[in-house]
This record gives C-alpha cells, sequence and structure tokens, in this order.
C-alpha cells in the first residue's frame, strides 16, 4: 500500500507547492481534489496547468488520483451544490460537465481513478425511488464516458449524503452496472456510521476498491481527526485491506488541518508508517 495524502488538506498553498512538501515527506500518491487553486476546470490556463502538474507529478514520482469534492467550486453560495440528484436538468448539468472535466483531467494526469459522490437532495418532497433512478443513470453515463478516456469513476459513500453507506451503494451499484464504476472507502466513514467491522465490506468489495481515505474518527461523530484522535481501530481497518489485497494508496484525509497542514501532513505520515509497519 501506498502512502498518500489529499490537497483538500493544503487549502492554503499552491497546488504545485503542496505536491513538491508531499513528495519531499515522503508520500507516493495524492488525491488532487479540484479547485479554485487546484486545476479549476473553469479556468482558461486549464491545458498549460494541467500540463504543468502532469511534469511535476512525473519529476516527482508521485501517483494521484483526481477528486471532486470542492465545497464552493460550483456555487459560491451553497456548499457542494449543484448534484447529480437536482431536480433541474440544466443546473444537474453543471455538476455532470464538471465530472466530465475532471476526467479528461484524470485522463491527462495519468490518474488511477475520479472520486466522486451522490450529493444530498434539496427537498424531503422527492421519494428515493425518483432519486435512485436519477443518480444510476448519470453514474451510467459517466461510467460510460469515463471508460472511452481510460478512467475509473471511484464512487465514496458519504455521511449525510443520498449515498451514505455500504447497503445504499449496494443498491447503486448493481443499477449502474458497468466495468468502469466502482468504489471509494473512507475508512473513517464505515466507523463513524458504525459500519463494523471494517474487514467484511473490504473483503466483500475486494475487487472493485480504487481509492482509500483514511483519517481519525469518532462514531457517530463525522468529524476528521488526526489519526491518534478519536476511536477509529486503524489496524483492524489496515488488516482487513491487506487481507483483501488491496495495493494502492492510502490518502490521508485531513480537511480540516489546512492551517497547520505541513506539520499535520508529517505527523500523519508517521503515524500510517508506524500502523502500517506493524503490520508486518
Amino acid at each position: 500500500m501506498l502512502l498518500g495524502h489529499n490537497t483538500n488538506g493544503f487549502p492554503h498553498h499552491r497546488l504545485e507547492d503542496a505536491l513538491r512538501i508531499l513528495a519531499d515527506l515522503g508520500f507516493q500518491s495524492v488525491a488532487i481534489t479540484l479547485d479554485h487553486h487546484a486545476l479549476d476546470p473553469a479556468s482558461t490556463e486549464l491545458p498549460h496547468q494541467v500540463a504543468k502538474i502532469a511534469a511535476l507529478l512525473n519529476r516527482l514520482r508521485l501517483q494521484c488520483v483526481i477528486e471532486t469534492g470542492a465545497r464552493f467550486l460550483l456555487n459560491p453560495l451553497h456548499k457542494h451544490q449543484p448534484t447529480l440528484l437536482t431536480p433541474q436538468p440544466e443546473a444537474r448539468a453543471h455538476r455532470v460537465h464538471f465530472l466530465q472535466s475532471a476526467i479528461r483531467i484524470g485522463q491527462d494526469l495519468n490518474a488511477s481513478a475520479i472520486s466522486f459522490w451522490s450529493g444530498t437532495p434539496l427537498t424531503q418532497n422527492e421519494p428515493a425511488s425518483v432519486l435512485f433512478d436519477r443518480l444510476s443513470s448519470q453514474c451510467q453515463a459517466l461510467a460510460q464516458f469515463a471508460h472511452a478516456h481510460g478512467q475509473r469513476l471511484a464512487f465514496e459513500p458519504e455521511p449525510g449524503m443520498f449515498i451514505d453507506t455500504m447497503q445504499a451503494f449496494d443498491t447503486l451499484f448493481h443499477r449502474v452496472n458497468h466495468p468502469a464504476f466502482g468504489l471509494t472507502i473512507d475508512l473513517g466513514h464505515l466507523h463513524c456510521q458504525g459500519e463494523l467491522p471494517t474487514t467484511p465490506h473490504l473483503l466483500n468489495w475486494r475487487d472493485k476498491i480504487w481509492n482509500i481515505h483514511v483519517e481519525g474518527m469518532r462514531q457517530g461523530i463525522h468529524e476528521h481527526l488526526q489519526l491518534d484522535e478519536g476511536d477509529f481501530n486503524l489496524p483492524e481497518a489496515l488488516s482487513g485491506l491487506k487481507s483483501a489485497g488491496y495495493q494502492g494508496a492510502l490518502h490521508l484525509e485531513l480537511s480540516r488541518h489546512g492551517h497547520d497542514a505541513v506539520n499535520a501532513a508529517t505527523k500523519a505520515k508517521a503515524l500510517l508508517s508506524s500502523a502500517l509497519a506493524q503490520l508486518g
């Protein structure tokens, strides 16, 4: 397994600086969260920026995945909106276009996966069956688009969103039914929502896990913590990944530690490296 870190933990750094720092710290992979300061698809300079980052990743020997969870990139007033669940077709198309841009960026950066989630319905008026139909049709079309561009979609169940649990993901997965549609698992999310132990989930989805997030967490509270905080059983989760034969990256997601990004990443890497060493 590779040591990785998400750039959403470096929100106050230039992307190039964050990549150099992570490489210098010994990270082997980076999850690049597209944002205003990090390969914004709306930028007229995007082709130049992508070429520059591709060369830098190669020089630093960093693998990457593309993350699409920026909070206010598409709407400066409403966090994470619009989504694939948005009832208005023109607003929903804005999210689809963004995800298609992420897929193209992933192709240019030779990313191993494009990570995304469902979002949250804005109202409670629509039944779950309607939301599942809307989401699954969008995901299927995006999976076809990704496959045509040599990319894989790694869908992340997210606490508080429409697809929040592994059970909900299972329903969506079988509706989409496309070889380019797989899974991002956030180990802390499993713990947060009481989907324990984690190992059975990791074994069950071993052939479709294309991206892993990891951080400290408390059960029942969706707050990303340092690895030595909370009550998450990191050794059990890492043992489950080892049993599942996972060989990809473990991307630390310290999205609330940007004010102390370098120190937080340094500490987290030491803790994760120690936990991995104890696996033998």
